[in-house]
């Protein structure tokens, strides 16, 4: 009889290393919830740190202006440039502008939005609070008495849940003008069917249920941010792998979030489901 010797992927050790991400997951969870909890605890308590705030509104919105505007204005452009050699197969390039409004409105532009703040906002916001981590000033606002949640973190998330929505406006409103240009004066499409498929078909439920979706992203990519910023341990090092982290786990989070997110809104607004 012979006799395999290729290990079994079912081997104790094998077992031993699942369980141990689990555990890992679990506990990395729990800290997150713990994290958020004292947020929500702070949020409310004085002093109220307006200008902060403000100076991370200015940060993360004002600076954030121009990325947005460049990817805004070339993904409606993309967008109008496919849909409309699609639609006029069938001869349907009027409705180009109905489905690129209700497209961005209601999924592109909240989530391309978050992303770009993700990837410029969230990893300062990790390296930020990571550096000031390993270098031992949150420890000195604590023997300050000052709670380095309400000074550090509080600011950085509401800043993130205000600037959101209005990047995301400034967002569709780029994209839905890069798509008008592509599809009226490259496709021929008329500009008068554009507008009024457009006006007809994108009404306030689905801008509004896109300032929903960017207010809780704002939130989430924030909070992740932060919370891995304040973990930081092993000095550079850690800065880096926590700034990763923050970059990956936002993402990741947002997508995950934004199907909840149009469930819900979905179900909200249509009650159909």
């Amino acid at each position: 009889m012979f006799t395999s010797n290729v290990p079994s992927t079912n081997s104790p050790k094998t077992s031993r290393d699942f369980g141990k991400i689990i555990l890992s997951f679990i506990h990395e969870l729990g800290e997150f919830l713990f994290f958020t909890r004292e947020f929500f605890h702070w949020l409310f308590q004085r002093p109220y740190r307006s200008s902060l705030i403000v100076q991370q509104m200015e940060f993360i919105g004002v600076r954030s202006l121009p990325i947005i505007l460049l990817t805004g204005g070339f993904t409606g452009m993309v967008f109008g440039l496919q849909t409309g050699y699609a639609f006029r197969l069938f001869n349907a390039g009027s409705f180009v502008g109905s489905t690129v409004g209700l497209a961005l409105t209601r999924e592109i532009a909240p989530v391309f939005t978050a992303l770009m703040v993700v990837a410029r906002c969230g990893s300062a916001m990790a390296a930020s609070i990571g550096t000031m981590k390993v270098t031992e000033q949150v420890d000195a606002l604590t023997t300050m008495a000052v709670s380095p949640i309400h000074y550090l973190v509080v600011p950085r998330v509401v800043a993130s849940v205000l600037m959101m929505p209005l990047l995301t406006g400034v967002f569709i409103g780029v994209g839905t003008f890069g798509a008008y240009i592509v599809a009226t004066g490259l496709l021929n499409i008329d500009p008068n069917a554009f507008m009024q498929k457009l006006t007809y078909y994108v009404d306030f439920d689905d801008v509004f249920g896109g300032m929903i979706k960017a207010a809780v992203f704002g939130f989430f990519l924030s909070i992740i941010s932060c919370e891995r910023g304040y973990k930081t341990t092993k000095g550079a090092e850690g800065v880096g792998l926590s700034t990763t982290q923050a970059v990956v786990i936002s993402s990741v989070s947002i997508l995950i979030v934004d199907y909840f997110l149009t469930s819900w809104i979905l179900e909200f607004f249509s009650g159909d489901m």
